[in-house]
């Protein structure tokens, strides 16, 4: 590959990736999408942090990998191959050790890719090694112990419990009767912290805008008719009080006002992230119910800071909103990067809306991003929240235009498993 391109040009690191991957074969179907590149998960939990350590590599990371660097890249793969192949190995012998055991919560990617790879090293391949199958067990079951109580069965049971519940249902019913209606503000100084954030961002005014609430008082108009609907947050009129919940679906998750604190819990429980950071689950239940009952539905005033700078941010954005018009610096980044989505300039022309064969949710999605990225934000923020992780001045870009560049990610996905399912061209 590197030979065919210009001298200075780049190589699409994925793309760069997926090849050098197709070389090393079956031995890493297990880590494998059905098309054989390799899956999302194999590469953040296996090929960036194990393999290429862009950390450690600048020349690795990035979207795009100059040509000096293309063998370079494609030899570090290739080097691993073995190492790689033995971690398949061990991944299918561990989801065997896993079925035998009933284990059923977590995602087995998540819990051990990693594992895998360490027993790679520590042992090789497990082929012809007489004890690999109790090797396995050990780590399912090492596993299952060090996630100890924080689990999505644990939590189910705890919330399912008749004597719980009623608990439960009181101190939900009181948190939303005790609720104090935010009040609006005249000066909030968000717009002088979204003309920054991006380029020099202001530790003193990030903090200000905290210490002043106006997160919470940005909160106010939520309790107002279709403004929380209009934001995609909930399908209701206004916000009304979720209940327990006994079971969830990933797929299948409501807005997130409309989502039941058991969706809520669920939600993070089924995210990659250390569970070691996550409270005990009485103390998460009990915290998500008062957490459903504050402003923006989030707890702490930093992350209602960042909701309020999320809408404004994301406001008014279309295709034919000009450069001229956009309400801040960051506005006028993310619409920049909006305007620049080729898939919304085509589904945006279509003559005849019914020849682009794009469902009407996916279209009114395109046409009206703020929903979907307010209902991102909002599940990263909470997310965070969960994880007890604080939010700094210095961070609040990159969650901004991070959940935004997500979203576009997934619509520019959506559409194309579409076209192809159906026979388009993209």
């Amino acid at each position: 590959m590197a030979q065919t391109i210009a001298a200075g040009a780049a190589v699409p690191r994925g793309m760069l990736i997926a090849d050098a991957w197709a070389q090393l074969g079956d031995a890493v179907a297990p880590l494998s999408n059905a098309s054989g590149r390799p899956l999302a998960r194999t590469v953040k939990l296996l090929l960036d942090p194990l393999v290429l350590r862009p950390n450690l590599n600048p020349r690795f990371a990035g979207g795009l990998i100059g040509v000096e660097h293309v063998d370079e890249l494609r030899r570090a793969v290739s080097d691993a191959g073995p190492a790689l192949a033995a971690t398949a190995a061990w991944f299918r012998l561990l989801k065997q050790a896993r079925r035998r055991a009933g284990v059923t919560e977590g995602n087995p990617q998540d819990l051990y890719f990693q594992r895998c790879f360490e027993l790679a090293h520590e042992h090789g391949d497990p082929h012809g090694l007489p004890d690999a199958e109790s090797i396995a067990a050990e780590t399912v079951a090492d596993v299952r112990a060090e996630r100890g109580e924080v689990t999505v069965d644990r939590l189910r049971r705890f919330m399912t419990d008749p004597d719980q519940v009623v608990r439960l249902a009181g101190l939900l019913q009181n948190a939303w009767e005790d609720r104090a209606a935010p009040q609006p503000v005249p000066q909030d100084g968000l717009a002088a912290f979204l003309d920054v954030c991006a380029t020099r961002p202001d530790e003193r005014l990030w903090k200000a805008l905290a210490a002043n609430g106006i997160g919470t008082a940005e909160a106010a108009e939520l309790d107002k008719p279709r403004v929380a609907l209009d934001y995609g947050l909930t399908a209701e009129e206004r916000p009304i009080p979720p209940v327990l919940g006994d079971r969830a679906s990933k797929r299948q998750l409501p807005p997130p006002f409309d989502r039941s604190i058991m969706e809520r819990l669920f939600a993070a429980f089924t995210a990659a992230f250390h569970r070691e950071s996550m409270a005990d689950i009485p103390s998460m239940v009990v915290g998500e119910i008062h957490r459903s009952a504050a402003a923006w539905q989030l707890s702490e005033e930093p992350s209602r800071v960042a909701m309020a700078l999320g809408r404004d941010a994301s406001s008014g954005i279309d295709y034919w909103t000009g450069p001229g018009r956009t309400r801040s610096d960051a506005n006028g980044r993310l619409q920049a990067r909006y305007s620049r989505e080729a898939y919304v300039h085509a589904v945006l022309r279509q003559p005849d809306p019914e020849s682009a064969k794009v469902p009407e949710d996916l279209k009114w999605e395109i046409m009206n991003v703020q929903e979907p990225y307010l209902r991102r934000l909002w599940a990263r923020l909470h997310g965070r929240e969960l994880r007890g992780e604080p939010t700094a001045a210095d961070q609040v870009w990159d969650l901004l235009d991070g959940v935004f560049r997500s979203v576009l990610l997934d619509q520019r996905d959506r559409l194309r498993r579409l076209l192809e399912r159906d026979g388009g061209r993209a």
